[in-house]
Formats: structure tokens, C-alpha cells, sequence
């Protein structure tokens, strides 16, 4: 029995490995920083995984040990919350390539003694799954009672699925989409050359220097504007300048929009390392779980006894509800039991993080089903 007595604890280990990654790389040893809530039951049938989008972290429930601020899903996962750490054992795992703990770009390659930087190798969706199933091998939980997550957190739950069926009984997938599109693709290389194209990058080897922070916090600028619905905007921002007197033209941030992107970009890059931007947006982009199985989503999920919950917002722009319908109609061809719900936000694709109290109670009862 795993029993963690304090709430949230941080833990990180070393797993020998090898990771056989779809490049077809062997990469070994695999470093992997988690957390975890409640308490492991005897039977280890109360395990649920949960997933972290993009720039997300293990620090699920509790206070982030760098900037201080509260956990990024406390709403949803606490003692009597949806995600119910009375009686759930909650594990949520920094993903494989970010800077967070776990295993990237900007960790120590064991044969030179320096970052791996992009020597790093390329990474998918489904090799960071598979390195969450080798940390909960380690933790001894075989079947998890539900994986969860919004945003490529539901990229994630989604492949757990279709890679793991077996050790999967239900999956929660929020803002999501089973591959990215065009757009969605375009939208990444924008970030991605801003980075590239600041001169600190070197080529991505600037770990002794000084980080390309300019170029990473026009990529989490231009990131940003997809998480958000033009209503959220226009109702927060509208046009407005920064002073009721300010009349003069320049490009300083006249508008408050402006300032608050500024922000947000530059906030970013104390917490974040730029090449794992690199490395992440590039394995969300190659995610395709249709061409994982033969060309047909329904393929993935076929003879699957897991449950689905499925949700979308109507004003996410980035994965609008018709990648969830996608989903859903895969899992239906594929005779998977499914549960779909189009929730009425304002804060666009971002929704599934804020204040939804429908969302709340979707995922409490989703989850109180399943016990």
C-alpha cells in the first residue's frame, strides 16, 4: 500500500529503462517527476492518472515550488472535489521532454555531462504515455480506475485507450482533439521560428548562456490568443489603453491587451525551458491517432471496455466541438460506451482550467459512475 499522508507529494524517479520510443530510439535512464494525493488501496483499484496540457506540470493539486501559486487543477482534485483524494490515489506525472523533472532537452546526458539540448531524441504523444505506464509499473498500479485530461492532457488520456486498453477502465478527455490540424500545426511553427529565430537559442545549445526568454515569450504570446474566445477578450479588453489620457502613437503597449500578452509571455519564461516548447509542440502536431491504427480512428478503440467522457466548449477555437463529435462518432463505430456534452463557456479553449462548475459536476458524475 502507497499511502502519502501529506497532500501532494513530490516525488521523482530514476527508471532504468530502456524507453523504446516510436523514432525507434532506445532512450535510457528515465527520469520522471510526479505527484501524488491520497492513499493506494489494497487492491490498487483507485489509481487515477491525470494528464497535464502543454505547459503543465505534475504540480496537479499543490502549490507550484517556483512561482508559489496554487496547483493548476486545484478546483478539481482535492478531498471531496470531483477528482476525490479521500478515495482516490491521484497520480499526475511531468511529461517525457519538459523541464519540470522529468526527462528533456534541458536534463544532463548520463555520456557527455552536459544538456542533452536538441541531441535530445524526438518524441510523440504516445512515448510520453508509455513512460507514465513505465512510472506506474514502479508505483505497482496495474489498471488505472481513470485517466484524465484536458487539452493535450486528452491527447494523452486518448492514446492511454488506444496504446494501453487493458489498464485503462474509463477516460475523461476535455478541449481535445485526436489530431491537430493545419492550423493547429501552423500556429505551433510560429512559436516554434520565434524561438529559433531569437539569437540566443544557438541552435539550441545556450544552457551555459543566456536563454532565448524573447523568442519563447512571443511563441507563449501567439500560444496564448488560441487558448482564449475573442468574447473573452473584447469583455476584458475591449480597446482600451492603458491610461485615459494616453493619446500618443508608438509602439510601447498603448492597449491593455497588449500589456497583459506581454505578460503572460514573459512570465513564461521563468518556468519554462525553450527548447522543450520545441520538443512538445512538435509531438502534438505529429499526433494522429487515426494513422496510429491503419488510417481509422475507430480502429483504435476497438473492443475497448473503457468508458468515455468526452467534452468540448463552444467557444474553444483552437479544438472546436467538432474534433470532439470526431471522437465520439470513432467510439461509437468502435462500440465503445461514450458520454458527449457541448458546455456554453466565454474563456474559450482555457475553459476546461477556470471556473465551470458544469464541468465540476460532468467529471463528478462521471467518475461516481464508475465506483
Amino acid at each position: 500500500m502507497i499511502d502519502d499522508q501529506r497532500f501532494g507529494l513530490a516525488r521523482r524517479v530514476t527508471l532504468p529503462g530502456p524507453l523504446r520510443l516510436d523514432s525507434g530510439a532506445a532512450f535510457a535512464p528515465v527520469e520522471i517527476a510526479y505527484e501524488t494525493y491520497g492513499t493506494l488501496a489494497a487492491d490498487r483499484g483507485n489509481a487515477v492518472l491525470v494528464c497535464h496540457a502543454l505547459t503543465g506540470d505534475q504540480h496537479l493539486a499543490s502549490a507550484h515550488p517556483r512561482t508559489g501559486k496554487p496547483g493548476w487543477w486545484t478546483r478539481m482534485v482535492g478531498p471531496g472535489r470531483p477528482i476525490d483524494t479521500g478515495r482516490d490515489f491521484v497520480v499526475c506525472a511531468n511529461v517525457l521532454g519538459s523541464c519540470m523533472g522529468s526527462s528533456g532537452p534541458a536534463s544532463v546526458d548520463p555520456a557527455t555531462g552536459r544538456p542533452y539540448a536538441m541531441a535530445f531524441p524526438v518524441i510523440t504523444i504516445r512515448d510520453m504515455v508509455r513512460a507514465q505506464a513505465m512510472l506506474l509499473d514502479h508505483l505497482g498500479v496495474g489498471t488505472l480506475r481513470a485517466v484524465v485530461g484536458g487539452s493535450m492532457g486528452g491527447m494523452q488520456a486518448l492514446s492511454w485507450a488506444a496504446t494501453f486498453p487493458d489498464r485503462v477502465r474509463a477516460a475523461v478527455v476535455i478541449a481535445s482533439t485526436a489530431r491537430h490540424t493545419a492550423q493547429n500545426i501552423a500556429f505551433h511553427e510560429v512559436g516554434r521560428q520565434a524561438v529559433m529565430a531569437d539569437p540566443n537559442w544557438r541552435e539550441g545549445d545556450y544552457y551555459a548562456a543566456s536563454a532565448p526568454a524573447a523568442g519563447l515569450a512571443v511563441a507563449r504570446m501567439a500560444a496564448h490568443i488560441t487558448y482564449l474566445s475573442e468574447a473573452g477578450l473584447t469583455e476584458k479588453f475591449g480597446r482600451r489603453l492603458q491610461g485615459r489620457d494616453a493619446k500618443s502613437f508608438g509602439f510601447d503597449a498603448d492597449f491593455q491587451v497588449e500589456s497583459y500578452l506581454r505578460h503572460q509571455g514573459m512570465a513564461f519564461t521563468d518556468r519554462f525551458d525553450a527548447n522543450s516548447y520545441l520538443y512538445i509542440t512538435r509531438a502534438m502536431d505529429y499526433f494522429d491517432l487515426a494513422e496510429e491504427h491503419g488510417g481509422l480512428l475507430a480502429n483504435a478503440f476497438r473492443g475497448t471496455r473503457t468508458r468515455f467522457a468526452i467534452v468540448s466548449f463552444d467557444t474553444d477555437w483552437l479544438y472546436p466541438t467538432a474534433e470532439s463529435r470526431a471522437v465520439v462518432q470513432a467510439l461509437h463505430a468502435a462500440g465503445a460506451p461514450a458520454s458527449f456534452v457541448e458546455l456554453s463557456s466565454p474563456f474559450g479553449h482555457d475553459a476546461f482550467l477556470l471556473d465551470v462548475p458544469a464541468l465540476d459536476r460532468i467529471v463528478a458524475g462521471f467518475m461516481e459512475a464508475g465506483r
